[in-house]
């Protein structure tokens, strides 16, 4: 599983950083980093919970 970020569409609403700010983190440009790249099974509940609330869609999982 990887995690996309289209850093065209986002705009840094930070809801992804709320759910898992061990994961992602929005810069101080406004658009949200990854701060690891390796992810298991156990956070797949709260990743595509942070996809689903991205407002622009800039969150997207490849498998």
């Amino acid at each position: 599983m990887k995690i996309q970020v289209d850093t065209n569409a986002c705009v840094g609403t930070g809801f992804c950083e709320a759910i898992r700010s061990d994961i992602f983190e929005v810069g101080d440009d406004g658009v949200v980093q990854l701060l690891i790249e390796d992810f298991t099974e156990a956070d797949r509940t709260d990743i595509d919970e942070a996809v689903a609330q991205c407002p622009m869609g800039a969150l997207y999982v490849d498998e």
